[in-house]
């Protein structure tokens, strides 16, 4: 204390400030003895070496970007043009609102991005880059151009595959492909695309969700989400991993104004092999046939199927005859799992079968009055059974001009109908007596002046015998609807 005294003492003349200063110093000096909270270690560390100093996704993006296109394509648009005298009263007391006008032609233009999965020029992208095209443009990383053509092309899957012409023999860089399943939430991803036709782009990201089902872009919902920047013209491009490889195809962005708000949704890899063995095999593209439906598991349902949380999917129609049905599947049954993958809700059960290659089975996780099973369910192709029997409606009729078949398991799988049977609508012209009377694509005919149509035959006695007065029942949407005509 003598020696602390002392220091104090020295101070007084150095002012009120440094006074308090010499106290606290002294201070330390006399507990120096004691034990002081250490200061908290910093483990921030300056690069050691050049390799950490450069460290980049350049390496990545050499080695992929070679492999991601740009995908041009042109269509004819015939468009309607009114008549200049369409506004003037004394004509459209006449023509109404039907007022004839003259058509016109123009070239619209599609800008897209594209994925080489196959040296020989096998090109992954997406259905609505091309659909409706007349002509295909493919510029490769090195502006070497080749015109394509659609191998497949399927709007339910939003994926379509091409083919480069007139290569001479050439090989082409390729992607290999990762199964998007081996991704984690928190991942880094490169997105490489054509945005705004600026010319090939990398942006980085990371992987936002997994098994997004709600997006409502193609029939089988199932998307990787990412924040990586995708904006329009990143359709088809690669979405790739940090081993460089392809997980996803980058399909569509949440947008308020066309730009990116780093929302953005890749078709996983699973479904782009499936899209691609279906291209290089030929012939019609053949899903594996379920022949059961249902509906995402409720709180509410949990808690009656005495299930620990609201998870997969509970089944609520079964197929006779199907794979479903052979294997035990009934009605109230929560399928879980799909080969020991989680399935949350029917978009992740359609999307977790429809990987599956038809032969062999797969194995279903099913919850039954709390207990559990594994169920074994075969894969096979769906059957043409009963034969469409394909008829264009030519009598004078409220379905003139449409074209109607008898529903199988193929043609629902084909048009993206749910499963059943009966008669369905499967082409309505604009044009058309039907079209003009509000039938649409897709109607299942239901009955006929009360009576029930169960075949494309039946239907067409049924309108020849009507009298002139046809009383039509529709389901479109799960809705019914009762539609009357006289003539």
């Amino acid at each position: 204390m003598a020696e602390l005294r002392a220091r104090a003492m020295t101070a007084v003349g150095f002012g009120r400030t440094r006074l308090v200063l010499a106290i606290l110093a002294a201070a330390l000096l006399f507990v120096s003895g004691h034990a002081v909270p250490a200061v908290a270690e910093d483990n921030s560390q300056v690069p050691q070496s050049r390799e950490q100093i450069t460290l980049s996704f350049a390496p990545l993006v050499r080695k992929a970007a070679p492999a991601v296109v740009n995908v041009f394509s042109r269509k004819t648009v015939k468009e309607r043009v009114a008549s200049p005298f369409a506004a003037d009263p004394f004509f459209r007391r006449f023509f109404g609102d039907a007022f004839p006008g003259g058509v016109r032609e123009r070239v619209a233009q599609s800008l897209g991005s594209g994925v080489i999965l196959r040296e020989d020029g096998l090109v992954v992208t997406n259905h609505h880059v091309i659909d409706g095209a007349d002509e295909i443009r493919v510029v490769l990383n090195d502006r070497r151009e080749y015109k394509a053509e659609v191998l497949r092309s399927d709007k339910h899957m939003d994926l379509a595959v091409l083919r480069l012409l007139d290569t001479g023999g050439r090989k082409f860089p390729t992607l290999a492909i990762r199964p998007s399943d081996s991704l984690e939430v928190g991942d880094l991803v490169l997105a490489i695309g054509n945005p705004f036709g600026v010319g090939q782009t990398v942006t980085s990201g990371i992987v936002s969700a997994l098994a997004r089902t709600t997006v409502g872009v193609n029939d089988f919902n199932f998307f990787i989400q990412t924040d990586a920047a995708v904006n329009p013209g990143n359709s088809g491009g690669a979405l790739i991993g940090m081993d460089g490889q392809l997980v996803g195809i980058n399909s569509a962005i949440y947008s308020r104004d066309g730009g990116s708000l780093g929302i953005g949704f890749a078709i996983p890899s699973e479904m782009v092999l499936t899209m691609l063995h279906a291209a290089e095999k030929g012939g019609p593209l053949l899903l594996p046939w379920f022949g059961a439906e249902g509906e995402a598991v409720t709180a509410e349902m949990a808690e009656a199927a005495r299930i620990d949380r609201p998870a997969g999917v509970i089944i609520d129609t079964v197929t006779v005859g199907s794979p479903a049905a052979r294997a035990g599947i009934q009605q109230g049954d929560v399928i879980t799992e799909v080969d020991g993958k989680p399935v949350d809700d029917p978009q992740a059960l359609k999307f977790r079968l429809a990987t599956k290659p038809i032969g062999g089975q797969v194995s279903l996780h099913v919850l039954r009055g709390g207990k559990a099973r594994d169920v074994a369910v075969a894969l096979e192709a769906p059957p043409e059974n009963p034969p469409r029997d394909t008829t264009v409606m030519k009598d004078a009729t409220p379905l003139q001009g449409a074209t109607a078949a008898n529903l199988n398991p193929a043609l629902a799988q084909e048009k993206g109908y749910a499963d059943g049977s009966g008669v369905v609508l499967v082409e309505v012209p604009d044009g058309s007596q039907a079209g003009r009377l509000g039938f649409a694509e897709g109607d299942m005919v239901v009955s006929l002046n009360d009576q029930r149509i169960t075949s494309v035959s039946q239907l067409v006695r049924a309108l020849s015998a009507a009298g002139g007065r046809w009383q039509i029942a529709i389901r479109r949407d799960g809705q019914m609807r009762s539609m009357s005509f006289t003539r």
